[in-house]
């Protein structure tokens, strides 16, 4: 059994096999750091949170629909057992990302983020929110939120490292990535730390969610999301070569051209370029969805639509404002809005109270300013294929 930090290295692959990953995550950086920079509506940050919940819990085999998450955020639970159960682990996923986001933000976040403290943090953050009867794995032992295993165990093909020595395993972990403060090879380091946190496996339930979760919160801290993209829909959306590479990655080097560790080299610098392919992948995805132009017609298509087909009440007259909401990512007066319509009072009254009610604008209050909404109904027209399952349950 595993029982000491030199049996999970190479924690890095060796420098002359880095060049190229360092190639690729130059332009992740590059191309992520401009997306960032997007003065986009606080809506569709909330929406891809609800996002990456369906997508780190479809992993798990535990995803709920879209519309059941909807309901959830609504505080409209199942009657059914299982399902509500589900609806309450998507929400405190949801709640556990802002609240991470928020506590390890700039440099020193993402440093803090490498300490087995801060892991511990996050797996307390996300379970801590559940009701007790929801604390129970599948083979009815208790889940307590930061607690480190107590016993011995076994994932797959992978016997996980004996539960008396975690401590200085994951102290070996934060160490290690934790110094590792260069652009590039910082993005290394969190793909890296991923695949070597599940070696270690420091949960009896839960180490796949808290993995992702601090990816996701390592890139955020480190400026290159600002809640417009996750890598966790583009692993969910490659499942399968998600799981084969994490194994592959816990298993001994092949022979003495496989590096100098225990691990595979081979294998890390493979889980490496897929973390940093599905990186890229998301951001150009998420990219050519937020261009400005595109983005005006499909504000313009989706009034079109509620006002012939639907005849909701909404009118096209609505484009100029709710553009200007969705780039400047701010709230307008309810006159201000009106008066950008161009519409008389009457008909414009109308039309903002149409545009509340079908959720295309927000406001906190009935007389107060309004934002951008970004209801399920609207994503086949903003956003079409970022998020299908829930176009899927539109159309049901």
């Amino acid at each position: 059994m595993y029982d000491a930090p030199h049996q999970f290295e190479p924690l890095l692959p060796s420098p002359n096999k880095q060049e190229p990953l360092l190639a690729k995550a130059h332009d992740l950086a590059r191309s992520a750091t401009q997306l960032a920079g997007l003065p986009i509506a606080a809506e569709l940050r909330a929406l891809l949170r609800g996002m990456n919940s369906y997508y780190t819990n479809r992993i798990e085999g535990q995803h709920t629909r879209p519309l059941e998450i909807e309901q959830a955020l609504a505080k409209n639970f199942s009657a059914n057992m299982d399902l509500a159960s589900r609806q309450r682990l998507a929400i405190a996923h949801i709640e556990a990302e802002t609240a991470i986001e928020q506590r390890y933000s700039g440099e020193a976040g993402g440093r803090q983020l490498y300490t087995a403290i801060a892991v511990q943090d996050l797996h307390r953050e996300l379970f801590s929110r559940l009701p007790p009867e929801d604390l129970v794995t599948a083979e009815g032992e208790a889940i307590v939120p930061g607690e480190l295993r107590r016993r011995e165990v076994q994932v797959g093909r992978h016997v996980a490292p004996g539960h008396a020595s975690l401590t200085k395993l994951l102290e070996r972990w934060a160490g290690f990535f934790g110094d590792i403060r260069r652009g590039e090879a910082a993005l290394l380091a969190m793909a890296a730390a991923h695949q070597r946190l599940g070696w270690i496996h420091p949960f009896i339930d839960g180490n796949g969610r808290v993995m992702r979760l601090h990816t996701h919160a390592v890139l955020s801290a480190l400026g290159y999301t600002n809640g417009l993209w996750s890598p966790l829909r583009g692993f969910a959306r490659t499942v399968d070569q998600y799981y084969a590479r994490l194994a592959e990655a816990d298993l001994p080097r092949h022979g003495d051209l496989d590096g100098r560790g225990n691990l595979s080299e081979q294998a890390l610098v493979a889980w490496i370029d897929y973390v940093l392919d599905v990186c890229l992948d998301q951001v150009s995805f998420m990219g050519g969805l937020l261009d400005i132009s595109a983005m005006e017609r499909r504000i313009a298509a989706c009034l079109a639509f509620e006002e012939e087909s639907l005849r909701s009440g909404v009118r096209r007259e609505a484009l100029r404002p709710l553009h200007y909401l969705f780039l400047a990512g701010r709230e307008l007066e309810r006159g201000e809005f009106k008066a950008m319509m161009s519409l008389g009072e009457r008909t414009a009254v109308s039309v903002l109270s149409a545009l509340i009610r079908r959720g295309l604008l927000k406001s906190d209050t009935p007389q107060g300013r309004v934002r951008f909404g970004l209801p399920l109904h609207a994503l086949r027209f903003y956003f079409p294929a970022l998020w299908p399952e829930a176009e899927a349950d539109i159309a049901e």
